[in-house]
């Protein structure tokens, strides 16, 4: 993933967003790295391209805000995505 493919923050929003369905992919591959105790510091440096150790608070917050999307997206989101919502 290249930095032009991702905000550093994903869109807080009630409802499913473009963003959100473009970055689907990454949601899952974010849980999964939870899921197995993945190191955050590797995980956003390969799926944001970020190193960590050069920009720690901006990795964190990366990290951070799109990993809490993913969990917004397995509790309410995905009741959108499986109707086919879009805003």
């Amino acid at each position: 993933m290249s930095n032009e493919d991702y905000l550093d923050e994903p869109p807080d929003s009630a409802t499913l967003t473009t963003y959100d369905r473009a970055h689907v992919k990454l949601y899952m591959r974010l849980l999964d790295a939870e899921a197995d105790g993945a190191d955050w510091r590797e995980v956003v440096s390969v799926l944001f391209a970020i190193d960590p150790d050069d920009d720690p608070d901006r990795a964190r917050q990366v990290h951070a805000s799109h990993l809490a999307r993913a969990r917004w997206m397995t509790e309410r989101g995905y009741h959108q995505l499986l109707r086919g919502t879009q805003h």
